[in-house]
């Protein structure tokens, strides 16, 4: 009944998706982005903290729109609107990342240019303020196209990439969700990080506010554009899951699984979800291909999402055509998202049953 419930709620998005655009003008650019998706239903957020998280994606799409409003590149926006996103605690990329089961906050991105298939991405950093601008440097200032752990942070501090204290990180929210997890695994919990704010119990401490701990939300922000030049690209970052061990790394850095943009193909995509089962669908990739195909942006992404969720794994897609129509598929109850063009007002989302 899930899957079902599940399938309904992504063809009544689409619907309402393509009746929206069915009578408009093909815009000059347009960007999309997502800050992850997973059980996001509206009991489980009070006003308050809807209220932030839709002021929060506004405000990614306010900096990368300001790009492309300028005659800016894909490339500048998506970046753009992911930084800030790394920057919010509201989501878990950068600066309130999820915990591994040491205590530490790893973080993975990548980058795509959808007009040459250049391409960037990081995994592991703990020390890089923005690891979207590390994937970026990783695709144009190296030969490689995948750096990890210190050699990624050091190459990292090496062309001028802001660096800070790990601490910078640091969340109570995502600190009481991996003691949480662990407590309940049978495991032990690793001591307080050094240089995190002292904890809400104790004297004088201030409580965080912040959303429920419950939320099973797959932690990803990720960003597409379109730019007045026809070039695609798309861009995702993580902190990845709580209390993941052995250096895991899931599909976010992974160019064809959770990030690929292709001019060629005629898309690009920022995926969020349970990226084990991402990264054998090869997600991102496949999408591509289907639109190449001949598949439209929303049905292509929708069909993917179909393939990954009768492998185990559940999450969500944002898609970009050539055309600028700006596609969502997921298979969760919710998904944080938003999108704008030269033609569209910004309009930002929650829940799957909204337009």
């Amino acid at each position: 009944m899930m899957r079902i419930a599940c399938s309904a709620l992504i063809a009544l998005f689409a619907l309402s998706l393509s009746s929206a655009h069915a009578q408009d003008a093909a815009p000059q650019w347009s960007l999309a982005i997502h800050g992850g998706a997973g059980v996001i239903e509206r009991s489980s957020l009070t006003p308050e903290q809807d209220a932030a998280y839709r002021a929060a994606l506004q405000g990614a799409l306010d900096a990368g729109s300001a790009v492309l409003k300028s005659g800016g590149s894909a490339l500048d926006a998506v970046q753009a609107a992911v930084q800030v996103m790394e920057d919010d605690p509201l989501f878990n990329a950068g600066r309130g990342a999820v915990f591994t089961a040491a205590g530490r906050n790893e973080l993975d991105a990548a980058i795509m240019n959808g007009s040459d298939l250049t391409a960037g991405s990081v995994a592991g950093l703990t020390t890089t303020r923005h690891p979207v601008a590390a994937a970026r440097a990783v695709m144009e200032r190296s030969p490689h196209v995948m750096l990890i752990g210190p050699g990624a942070d050091a190459f990292a501090a090496s062309v001028g990439l802001e660096q800070v204290d790990p601490a910078f990180f640091f969340t109570e929210r995502r600190w009481q969700g991996l003691v949480k997890a662990l407590t309940e695994a049978g495991q032990p919990v690793p001591e307080r990080p050094a240089g995190a704010p002292a904890s809400p119990t104790a004297p004088g401490a201030q409580a965080e506010i912040a959303p429920p701990l419950n939320e099973k939300k797959f932690g990803t922000v990720g960003a597409v554009a379109l730019d007045s030049q026809g070039r695609l690209a798309a861009a995702t970052s993580t902190g990845g899951m709580t209390a993941k061990r052995w250096g895991r790394v899931g599909d976010v850095p992974i160019i064809g699984a959770g990030t690929y943009a292709s001019n060629a193909d005629g898309c690009a995509v920022s995926a969020t979800g349970d990226g084990e089962y991402f990264i054998r669908a090869t997600v991102a990739r496949d999408i591509c291909a289907r639109i190449a195909a001949g598949a439209a942006t929303q049905a292509a992404g929708q069909a993917e999402i179909a393939d990954a969720e009768r492998l185990g794994g559940k999450g969500g897609v944002i898609v970009m055509g050539l055309d600028g129509r700006p596609a969502f598929a997921m298979s969760t109850s919710g998904m944080y998202r938003g999108a704008a063009s030269s033609t569209d007002p910004a309009r930002v989302a929650i829940y799957a049953d909204e337009p």
